[in-house]
């Protein structure tokens, strides 16, 4: 397995656990409302009652926005072969690894730091369409491309 499937892999894992963390919280958020019962009536009540379905509601959205990112990434594939940056592309830089697909941070992989970047994002934005050997350059700060992969 080459660098650009392993840290593919990586942020799919990553995902993975995320989703599976939500999901788990979202379950003890259900419970705990199906638990909780309407006969201790009052302020105190009806206000718990409420911030729980705000919770719940949060991390309903959290838990489709990562399902979202995982559809994305597996959509993207870790076999992306172009001499030009695209969304999928794994980039060797003057300032380190980035895998420009979805916004997911840092990830670790054969003990090399690799951000994760959405190509929406500034840098991403600036760095579609780069080859090796050119640069862009983000809030005064320039990176050069050395590989495409």
């Amino acid at each position: 397995m080459n660098l650009h499937q392993k840290v593919h892999h990586a942020c799919l894992a990553l995902l993975g656990q995320k989703i599976s963390l939500l999901e788990n919280t979202l379950r003890e958020l259900t419970e705990g409302a199906q638990n909780d019962t309407k006969s201790s009536a009052g302020d105190k009540h009806e206000t718990a009652r409420a911030m729980m379905q705000l919770e719940q509601e949060k991390i309903g959205r959290q838990l489709q926005d990562t399902l979202q990112q995982k559809g994305l990434l597996e959509k993207t594939g870790a076999e992306i072969s172009s001499d030009r940056i695209v969304s999928g592309s794994l980039v060797k830089t003057d300032r380190g690894y980035l895998y420009v697909c979805i916004a997911l941070g840092k990830v670790t992989v054969d003990d090399l730091a690799i951000m994760v970047i959405s190509p929406q994002s500034p840098l991403g934005a600036k760095l579609l369409g780069l080859r090796a050997g050119e640069t862009a350059n983000i809030n005064n700060t320039l990176y050069k491309i050395e590989h495409v992969g």
